[in-house]
């Protein structure tokens, strides 16, 4: 017995071993209410004054808001009267993207000193895997901090920062203590984190699914964990196996640099629902006309074309149209946009959203890159 008992503890330590995988550090940076912290660091009259980015006519929308705004609820993509009326004393600024674009190029260059897995999700905020460090400094931690300062340095400006073991839990931690701050989720903490979290807290569960959460019995993350696989799959389709895996503080996805530009596209939120067709022709056109100006700027062009209508009920429907070249100019654009959506006319109902793409970019083509249009500041479309 005791000679077996041996033998076989020389045969497990004999086997190969399976190479550990390293623990990912990956650092999600976010900046601190950029368009209106540029604003005022541009103009000293604004500084500690409530500030929107944006329109302030009748159908304006805030693209961005200072912090104290926020204090009085102001929000991006709030209709500009409602942010009138939560806070009178509000001060509109035009945004000014060329200005963005060129500060988002200073930081992008700071974060290239430190790694080339960097993963911009728009011009204010990143993802950046230093599991290797092109400084060799050995934590996270003191890789977040340096380059929070070299912002501050070079900008003027703050930035917040969420560090972790993943892509998932690294975007939750960097709202823990915004602004200029930074947090930490070890992989001892992930997964009780998760769980005491709403799940309108968790990135991928819009509105929508918030309440369908809710009806099956699923408020908390803690909830969600007891969830089984089959169930969420049941419920969700294939977003239940996400919804599995991140209740379990779980994402395996990577930092992937300069990822190439799948669509381009603009969608607005009516402050007032569209009633007539000659309404939604006109939102259509102007938006085909957002799209066109970036793919202008970028030389990206796309053959396939697609307008996005979501009635008053936020029931949504979308129309496609591909050609077998691309997009000839600005007036082919509107044209096909407008034609497709011709073809939900008459309205079932009034119009409370309106979205324009062009995708199907060709291989090589312009300059397509990670960050979204800098016009693509509207309501975050849900993920149903």
């Amino acid at each position: 017995m005791r000679r077996s008992v041996v033998d076989f503890a020389k045969f497990v330590l004999a086997r190969p071993r399976p190479a550990m995988t390293p623990v990912r550090k990956i650092i999600h940076i976010d900046m601190d209410a950029f368009y209106a912290s540029v604003e005022q660091r541009d103009d000293p009259a604004l500084r500690g004054l409530p500030v929107a980015v944006g329109g302030s006519g009748e159908r304006g929308v805030v693209a961005a808001a200072s912090y104290e705004a926020r204090r009085f609820g102001v929000r991006s993509a709030m209709p500009s009267r409602t942010a009138m009326r939560l806070c009178p004393h509000l001060v509109f600024v035009r945004p000014r993207f060329d200005v963005y674009r060129a500060v988002s190029r200073q930081i992008r260059e700071i974060f290239a000193e430190y790694t080339p897995l960097v993963e911009p999700l728009s011009l204010d905020e990143a993802y950046l895997d230093v599991t290797e460090n092109l400084k060799g400094i050995p934590t996270a931690v003191r890789v977040a901090a340096e380059i929070r300062a070299r912002i501050r340095e070079a900008t003027g400006l703050t930035a917040s920062a969420g560090i972790s073991y993943n892509k998932f839990l690294a975007k939750l931690a960097s709202e823990q203590r915004k602004p200029d701050g930074q947090f930490v989720i070890t992989p001892e903490m992930g997964p009780a984190f998760v769980e005491g979290l709403e799940v309108s807290r968790l990135h991928g569960v819009g509105p929508a699914t918030a309440a369908k959460m809710a009806r099956l019995g699923i408020r908390s993350g803690r909830d969600l964990r007891g969830a089984s696989l089959a169930f969420l799959t049941a419920h969700f389709g294939k977003a239940g196996a996400h919804f599995h895996a991140i209740a379990r503080g779980e994402d395996h996805r990577p930092v992937r640099p300069d990822r190439p530009r799948k669509s381009a596209g603009s969608e607005t939120t009516y402050p007032r629902d569209l009633q007539t067709p000659a309404e939604v022709e006109a939102g259509i056109e102007a938006l085909a006309d957002e799209v066109w100006g970036w793919c202008e700027r970028t030389g990206a062009v796309g053959r396939t074309v697609t307008v996005k209508v979501r009635y008053a009920d936020f029931r949504t429907l979308t129309r496609s149209r591909t050609a077998a070249e691309p997009v000839a100019g600005r007036a082919a654009l509107a044209g096909t946009a407008v034609a497709l959506v011709r073809g939900l006319f008459p309205l079932d109902k009034p119009v409370r959203l309106l979205g324009v793409t062009v995708s199907g970019f060709e291989a090589g083509a312009g300059r397509p890159t990670g960050r979204q249009p800098a016009f693509d500041f509207g309501e975050p479309s849900e993920r149903e």
